[in-house]
């Protein structure tokens, strides 16, 4: 073989195998002179789409500039379509703040485009850490009957495959009115709550929580009607940690700590939840060490009736025999 065969070698070995899977194309920002084509002449949906890649680059002077530019390219009066693209690609620009000024230009009667209004206004308010003018939002959304909120799902991020996260707006109201320091405003809002099962259990423990420094008794009656609830659904891990609540509580307030000890000790045992019986036995008043060290080696062996291996393939679904719940 002569020199001369060289270079294509070189070629044929540099050029990757016909199976390969192509390579994708390396991603990058829009050009400088794209971007102040578009700052310059854009319109709402240009500058929009401009915000959205600075912010995936991290383009802060781009941003910026894009944000002082939307303030101005749609000044007041303007129909309601165009406020709510203007307000939108703010969001885009991570200018929530500045989405609350647009939103302030037009002002929506009864209906559908209210309801656009207020949902956008409370998307703001929410990604500005504004927390009464997210209850406000809410509150005006659900025109004096808060159970109208209870279905109402709202979109509050994305998961990892790209699909929405939603939350009961409900459930957000009283986020954002304990966020704002009113802890009975969000007991009320948690007590309007007409979905039933988990969910019902768990909005009863969380009031039970926030209601616990202001009416110990009241927050027990919570708490029991939670763990009915999360009876009903088997769903003994809800109903464990409302009893560690019921326990933390009556600990903390000076209540009755053996009841609410004994029943999860009890659910913990039917349920095969050796770490929790572990825990019990730590703070027991009643401490054994001899039993404590039997709890660990049940623990260290996976195979023995409740070891660590065996939590995972037991069927949490199943109601055990009796109601471990039940007082004894």
């Amino acid at each position: 073989m002569g020199l001369s065969s060289l270079p294509l070698l070189f070629l044929l070995a540099a050029a990757p195998p016909l199976d390969a899977a192509p390579v994708p194309p390396v991603a990058l920002p829009m050009s400088l002179k794209a971007f102040e084509t578009v700052l310059q002449e854009g319109d709402i949906p240009q500058l929009s789409a401009a915000c959205a890649d600075a912010d995936r680059f991290g383009l802060q002077e781009r941003l910026r500039l894009l944000r002082d530019r939307l303030m101005l390219v749609a000044p007041s009066p303007q129909p309601l379509a165009v406020v709510m693209a203007n307000a939108r690609a703010l969001m885009a620009c991570k200018a929530p703040d500045s989405t609350q000024i647009v939103l302030s230009r037009f002002g929506p009667g009864p209906g559908s485009q209210r309801r656009e209004w207020l949902l956008l206004s409370w998307q703001a308010a929410s990604a500005a850490l504004d927390q009464d003018r997210a209850v406000l939002a809410l509150r005006r959304l659900a025109d004096g009957d808060l159970t109208r909120l209870d279905t109402e799902l709202l979109i509050v991020g994305q998961s990892e495959d790209g699909l929405p996260l939603t939350r009961s707006a409900l459930d957000l109201l009283a986020n954002h009115e304990l966020a704002a320091g009113r802890p009975e405003e969000a007991v009320t809002v948690l007590l309007a709550g007409r979905t039933p099962g988990v969910v019902a259990s768990r909005r009863l423990g969380q009031a039970a929580e926030l209601l616990a420094p202001l009416d110990l008794e009241r927050s027990d009656l919570l708490l029991e009607a939670a763990l009915d609830q999360a009876a009903a659904e088997q769903a003994w891990g809800l109903a464990e940690d409302l009893l560690r609540l019921q326990l933390r509580l009556a600990l903390q307030q000076g209540g009755d700590a053996d009841r609410p000890r004994e029943r999860l000790r009890r659910l913990a045992s039917r349920v095969d939840d050796l770490f929790t019986l572990l825990e019990l036995e730590q703070i027991s008043p009643d401490f054994d060490p001899q039993r404590l060290q039997d709890l660990e080696d049940q623990l260290r062996s996976p195979r023995s009736p409740g070891g660590h291996a065996s939590l995972g393939e037991s069927d949490s679904s199943e109601a055990p025999a009796s109601n471990p719940l039940a007082t004894p």
